[in-house]
């Protein structure tokens, strides 16, 4: 009967609660259990292992530069970065009310790290989440609309919970790529959240964009109630996060 089982469990793809049955047969553990703690114990682990799952799909559609954790992050005074806001921003709460995050500061302080980090974050919390570098999004685009899924690539980056934007900024947009920033930017606004790196101070943005109009219309978006963390020191590559 207790095979039988383990079959049936297989069958029906239940591969927490397969693997918990099997350790609880092999360890005769599940003789000292009354078949309520038994169900309950076997319905635990596969909800447990359909969370695990769950998780690493999350992180591996989300392509983050780094393996992340917030908890691995320091606070030394020159580096400007509050440990009480990232606890707060810790819990996603941001995520919850489309609000965005704005990361900037000189290279090697750590805001990819922490963008990745708080990417994880809300992975372990749930949230569909991607990252992208900017200088690979735009090439990504361009080839999306040569082989037609141009609209299903936006509609993709329009849907995720979250979105990481790396090294904004390194060279100035010119007026595709000015157009396909203000597009995701404008679909997501009010309906998801945004997490943007850059070296350059946000009152540089407005330059970096161009034309007027559309830097007007893609900072008021974005700039508007996002949470600031504005790093500073020296470079972090040879040192701990």
């Amino acid at each position: 009967m207790n095979q039988q089982s383990l079959t049936i469990m297989q069958q029906l793809h239940l591969h927490g609660m397969y693997y918990a049955f099997e350790n609880l047969l092999s360890s005769k553990q599940h003789t000292h259990l009354t078949p309520d703690e038994l169900l309950g114990m076997l319905l635990q682990a596969e909800w447990e292992d359909r969370q695990h799952k769950k998780l690493q799909h999350l992180i591996r559609s989300a392509h983050f530069r780094y393996q992340a954790s917030l908890e691995e992050i320091n606070f030394p005074p020159s580096r400007n970065l509050d440990k009480n806001t990232l606890l707060r921003l810790s819990d996603c709460s941001y995520i919850e009310r489309k609000e965005n995050i704005l990361i900037t500061g000189p290279t090697g302080v750590g805001k990819s790290y922490i963008a990745s980090a708080l990417g994880h974050q809300a992975c372990y919390k749930g949230f569909k989440t991607v990252y992208f570098n900017m200088q690979k999004l735009f090439p990504k685009l361009a080839l999306a609309k040569a082989d037609g899924s141009y609209i299903r690539e936006m509609q993709k980056i329009e849907k995720k919970e979250l979105l990481i934007i790396d090294d904004f900024g390194m060279t100035t947009l010119d007026a595709d790529r000015r157009m396909e920033l203000m597009e995701i930017i404008e679909d997501r606004h009010g309906r998801n959240s945004t997490i943007i790196c850059s070296q350059l101070p946000v009152n540089k943005w407005y330059e970096v964009i161009g034309e007027s109009t559309i830097a007007d219309a893609i900072l008021d978006r974005t700039i508007n109630g996002a949470h600031r963390l504005e790093l500073k020191g020296d470079s972090l590559r040879k040192k701990d996060v």
